[in-house]
Parts: C-alpha cells; structure tokens; sequence
C-alpha cells in the first residue's frame, strides 16, 4: 500500500454476499474518490456468491477475511482499515451508494473544524419490505442533520481521532459497531454531526420481516445489543448503551415476567395476567402511535426475540478488538488510486 499522506479518502465498502448491489456500491465509491482523491476498498467477508468477482472487474483493492468464524458487521470496517491509506476513511455497506456530492461537502467540513472526528449525510432508505426497514424510515433518525453521539448508516472518520481512540469498529460486534465507535470518539473529545445533504441511497433486504428475523438470529445479528453492552461495561458511556437498548431491557423484564407468571400460576395468577397486559398495553400504544396493529405485533415479537439474543451476546466472551483481522488480499489496486494526490 502507499503512504497515506498521498491518498485524501479511503472508502471502504463492507460486504457479505452483495452481488444484487456490490456493482452500485463500487461503481458509486469510484465516482466519488474521483473527486477527491482516494481508494476504494472491498472488505469481503467471504462471500460465497459473485460479490467478489463482480468487484474485481473495477480498479479497487480487495480483501478477504481468512476466517468465516470471523464474521461480523464489526470485523469488515475494521478490515478495510487495517489496509486503508487515507487521510479520511469512509465506511459503505455493500447495499448502499454513496451520493457523489458527499465527500467534497463532508470534507470541507472537516479541515473547516479541527474537532471533528465523523460526519455523516442524510441516507435515503429504499426499502419498505419488512418491519425492521419501515420502521428506520419512520424514525428519521438518519434523516435529521445536527450534531449526534454516533453516526449509523456510514460516515466519514477522520484517521487521526480513529488512531487516537485505538481502532476502527470492534471486529467483535455482530451490530452496534457504529455507535461503540461514535461513544468511543465522543467521550475522547472529539464532535460527529450529520450534514444536511444526502450520503448515501440504502437498498437494503427485500425479504418479509419474518424472514428477516429469522435470518438475524442465525447469523446472531440479533446479538449485537448484547455485545456492546459487554463492550461498554466498565466504560464511561455504559449507560449511553444501556439507555440506547432500554426496549430489549422491557423484554428482558416481560420474559422474566412471564417465566415467573408459568411458574408460580398454580400459587397467584397475578404475575401473568399483569405482565400480559402490559404486552397488550405496548401493542395498543405503538399501533396508536404508527397506524399499523401488525407493525406493532410484530415490533413486540422482534423486542422479545432481541432480547434473548441480548442475553446470548452479552455471554459471549469476547477477543481484544485491537487484535488484527486475519486475512488475503484477492486484489491490489494500490497503485491505481483514484487522483492520489488528492487535488
């Protein structure tokens, strides 16, 4: 790899199984370096589909984790920037595009405030299919531009504050991995905010929200909450965390609830009959609030399903994040970075 003082921008894009939108994410990241000198990374978490071959027809570097037992949303920024040279680096998801528009303004912004340590854009969301997915776009949380803890769906880092904070995203993260990093750079000292342009377009899943649980719990997605509680205890920004997951926390509560409930219903039936009106209550409230009774039948499925998954991240031991990833590079564009020197 170069030197990183003659690369501006390194965008990496994190991807596993991508091949419906690696093309976009990579053809988008290349436009975007084009503009202000750079280069794009693919950081594959072994994909067993034509991710990595579809990739490889454009002037990218890409790298592959050694070990699949590796896998997390965590690991892949992590990677990318164990080889990435830029005085910035930018994380994608192999599902987005980046709005080309967006690094010139985010950089502007940077070298204007020196406290900076993140900015981020405005994501467009595509997708409805699901729960999870509506859900995101109700909330505005990536649609509202101001100063902020932790910048989800992508941002742009300064390497500086991400040296001075130890690494990029804890490779042991299977979700979170954004916010650990944001509560990390925030309590060093250092400022995220949110512009008020667009970053990227997110396609994300087109599966029912079913079929997207499901698929979150196996992969242990689900258990991400867990992680970063575990991560933070011990921390200063532990309750930011713990605040963050106080939904999974009522579901917690809810299955102690009704485990009691079962349990001591030959004694009192109260504890049953109290914790499945507070359910009831909860699904009332939310369909009151979004319009939509399945929507809140299903959000309390995912926060009592979440919530084991919390108990089964937050068990897991965990390995020093600052140990490097293991892996191959597939691919050294190293010299053929996009305005490498950064005019």
């Amino acid at each position: 790899m170069s030197q990183q003082d003659s690369v501006k921008v390194s965008v990496v894009i994190k991807a596993l199984n991508e091949e419906e939108h690696i093309e976009k994410a990579v053809r988008s990241a290349l436009v975007a370096v084009e503009r202000v000198g750079g280069e794009v990374i693919l950081a594959d978490s072994i994909s067993t589909d034509k991710t990595v071959e579809i990739a490889s027809r454009y002037s990218v570097t890409i790298v592959q984790l050694q070990n699949a037992a590796d896998r997390r949303c965590g690991v892949g920024p992590q990677l990318g920037y164990q080889v990435a040279a830029g005085e910035y680096v930018y994380i994608l998801d192999g599902d987005m595009e980046i709005d080309p528009d967006f690094l010139p303004a985010a950089i502007e912004q940077m070298e204007s405030d020196s406290a900076l340590g993140g900015v981020g854009g405005l994501v467009d969301e595509q997708s409805t299919a699901s729960y999870q997915f509506r859900g995101r776009k109700r909330r505005k949380n990536e649609g509202m531009s101001g100063d902020v803890k932790w910048l989800d769906m992508g941002g742009l880092y300064r390497r500086a504050a991400l040296e001075e904070v130890g690494y990029f995203s804890d490779r042991n993260l299977h979700a979170y991995e954004e916010q650990d990093l944001g509560l990390r750079l925030t309590y060093a000292g250092w400022r995220l905010c949110r512009l008020p342009v667009r970053s990227v377009l997110h396609y994300g899943y087109t599966e029912s929200s079913l079929a997207l649980l499901g698929r979150r719990w196996r992969s242990h997605y689900l258990d991400g909450g867990g992680e970063a509680l575990r991560a933070a205890t011990g921390k200063r920004y532990f309750f930011d965390v713990l605040y963050n997951q106080k939904h999974i926390v009522v579901g917690l509560a809810l299955w102690l609830g009704l485990v009691l409930g079962v349990l001591l219903l030959a004694y009192t039936p109260v504890i049953l009959l109290v914790t499945c009106g507070l359910i009831g209550l909860l699904v009332l409230a939310r369909a009151v609030r979004i319009g939509s009774l399945m929507d809140s039948l299903f959000a309390q499925l995912v926060w009592q399903v979440t919530a084991l998954a919390m108990l089964r991240g937050f068990l897991k031991r965990p390995i020093d994040p600052v140990t490097p990833v293991a892996y191959v590079v597939c691919k050294d564009n190293s010299a053929g970075k996009q305005g490498a020197t950064g005019q």
